[in-house]
């Protein structure tokens, strides 16, 4: 039985009918656009907010941020924000709840910090955990007492200077620092020292006396071989520091301390006189030389009660490594020189021409 073929319609030529997208197809196309736009979205919003990570300043430069003691990290942000060093308490927030799960510490120093915001914020945190305090920096120069030093350490904004003499005048804690006598005048180095606001007093106390011994460590077994105790050579060392400002000297001028000494002579040196002078005006008098106080070198023999300043090393040294000779006067010549003598009679000729004479100094 043959088929019947229906005229002008074939396989080949019948035409094929298109559909549209299922539903499903549909709802996943849609789902694609959607999460990839959010993605997009995500990304830009994270590089954004990544943003908020990096320095706020490109230029290096110190700012100090106070950090109070017991502030959360929640103020730190807010306090550091403030002051510029961070972009977002947010992204600081986040960092360190990142180097939380990296096993690292998250503790933060108080106090005066040096913070650069030219750092990210993981430097900034990593510096605020190790500590980079503002330092406030005083000099004591050789030859001062303790009475200006404790208004230098004021001035540098310390502490109190009469809170500063107090504790050099402590006998219970001058003992704890090992020093036999009954100030620490003469045991508080010269030296530039920095400490950062705060630093409890006993601490810069014993920092500078500390100095010292590291100083007088060198020195002692030297003083000993001479028989000089450690309150002999600074007291000696420390009046050597105020009548000489040349460094040439200080082994002459201790040479002429230690001759008359040793042949008991009185001292006879001013210094030491105005140290014991409460309301001293610069101008030495008679009356002066003559008040019998205990630092006064003309009325009593041998060597005052202790140090009337801080030596320096160098005057240290000098009472140890005197020059050698047989002076035992000495005058100056108005130029910041001194004139050395062996007797009486050419130490008077001296005074005439350099002290008395009305061309003096000329």
């Amino acid at each position: 039985m043959s088929s019947v073929k229906l005229p002008g319609v074939s396989k080949v030529n019948q035409p094929k009918i298109r559909t549209g997208p299922s539903v499903f197809g549909r709802t996943v196309g849609f789902i694609g656009v959607f999460v990839f736009g959010a993605m997009i979205f995500g990304f830009l919003r994270l590089l954004d907010y990544s943003q908020n990570f990096l320095a706020p300043e490109t230029v290096k430069r110190e700012v100090v941020v106070s950090i109070p003691q017991g502030a959360s990290n929640s103020q730190i942000g807010q306090i550091l924000r403030a002051k510029g060093v961070i972009r977002s308490p947010e992204a600081f927030a986040w960092a360190l709840k990142i180097r939380s799960l990296l096993g690292q510490s998250t503790s933060l120093k108080a106090g005066e910090q040096a913070l650069d915001p030219s750092g990210d914020v993981w430097r900034t945190i990593a510096t605020l955990h190790k500590g980079n305090f503002k330092l406030y920096p005083f000099t004591v120069p050789e030859g001062k007492t303790m009475v200006e030093i404790a208004q230098a350490v004021e001035a540098s904004g310390l502490g109190l200077g009469s809170d500063f003499l107090a504790l050099c005048r402590d006998r219970t804690f001058i003992a704890s620092l090992n020093v036999q006598a009954d100030t620490l005048e003469g045991y508080l180095f010269p030296e530039t020292y920095s400490f950062p606001r705060g630093t409890p007093l006993k601490t810069i106390v014993s920092s500078m006396t500390g100095q010292f011994f590291k100083v007088w460590n060198k020195y002692s077994a030297t003083a000993a071989l001479k028989g000089l105790s450690l309150r002999e050579v600074v007291t000696l060392a420390s009046i050597v520091e105020k009548e000489t400002a040349k460094p040439e000297e200080r082994p002459l001028i201790a040479g002429v301390f230690l001759n008359r000494l040793e042949k008991k002579m009185r001292l006879q040196t001013d210094p030491t006189v105005i140290y014991g002078l409460r309301n001293f005006n610069g101008n030495i008098t008679r009356a002066d030389l003559a008040n019998p106080h205990p630092y006064n070198t003309y009325v009593i023999d041998g060597l005052p009660p202790g140090p009337i300043a801080s030596p320096g090393e160098e005057a240290i040294k000098a009472v140890l490594d005197p020059a050698p000779g047989r002076f035992l006067y000495f005058v100056s010549r108005n130029d910041g020189t001194h004139h050395f003598s062996e007797t009486l009679a050419e130490h008077n000729r001296m005074v005439n021409l350099y002290q008395r004479s009305p061309n003096r100094g000329s």
